[in-house]
């Protein structure tokens, strides 16, 4: 659930998983890069990173 909420007044946001954190699938590029500028922490920024990759490559 996400932090201070209960289950029962929770509205769903498709951004964000059950534990309120971020979902980076459906990012595009462009807004990877701004994020992982404005990202602090070494492991939100390794999974942006892994992202990011991973965009990449499937086109090709």
């Amino acid at each position: 659930m996400a932090v201070g909420q209960n289950q029962k007044n929770r509205k769903n946001d498709p951004m964000l998983t059950k534990t309120g954190k971020t979902r980076l699938g459906p990012l595009n590029p462009a807004q990877l890069t701004k994020l992982m500028e404005s990202s602090t922490k070494p492991k939100e920024k390794s999974k942006i990173l892994r992202a990011l990759n991973k965009i990449q490559v499937v086109p090709a």
